[in-house]
């Protein structure tokens, strides 16, 4: 082993064990956490209706509605046409999905719906047209995500205004 990697692993060696705790056993170890309570039920799908997802994205009708126990998708035609997905995680760190979205060129902008902090992700094509938005609110340990894509389709709407708009409803509904 080469010594500058030596010295680094011996530093962090001593740096964890520094920050392990108390000497006393009965003390057990010491750890933190943000905010570890569970958010509310949000229910099937948020708790929004077919028409309700249809009407925000402006379209006439959905080819494929998915709901399963991890979330919901409204497809218009496919991969490559209009679509809205509705993700609800529990006991999961919105910041990852966020840094996910930032990692892949879609900049993140701080929101807040109904007193919730979130964040709001954009992409535009190469004309500059809005095609894709990411939404994510935080409920303490848990988040909702909404993910509304026009993909290679004419835009009916700015996606992030339907993200936007189903999001207030998600959580105006939550219990």
């Amino acid at each position: 082993m080469r010594p500058g990697r030596w010295a680094a692993g011996l530093a962090t060696a001593a740096a964890l064990t520094a920050c392990g705790g108390t000497s006393d056993p009965a003390a057990g170890p010491t750890t933190t956490t943000a905010d570890a309570r569970s958010g509310p039920f949000f229910g099937v799908c948020g708790q929004v209706t077919d028409d309700e997802v249809r009407q925000a994205l402006a379209v006439p009708a959905f080819a494929t509605v998915t709901r399963n126990s991890v979330g919901c998708e409204w497809e218009v035609s496919g991969p490559t046409g209009p679509s809205v997905s509705f993700s609800w995680y529990r006991g999961s760190p919105i910041g990852r999905e966020r840094a996910g979205s930032e990692l892949i060129g879609r900049p993140a902008a701080d929101i807040e719906i109904a007193g919730q902090s979130g964040f709001e992700a954009l992409y535009q094509d190469a004309l500059g047209q809005p095609v894709l938005c990411e939404s994510a609110l935080q409920y303490g340990a848990d988040f909702v995500h909404l993910s509304v894509t026009y993909a290679d389709t004419t835009p009916t709407a700015d996606p992030c205004v339907v993200a936007r708009q189903l999001l207030e409803t998600i959580a105006e509904r939550a219990q």
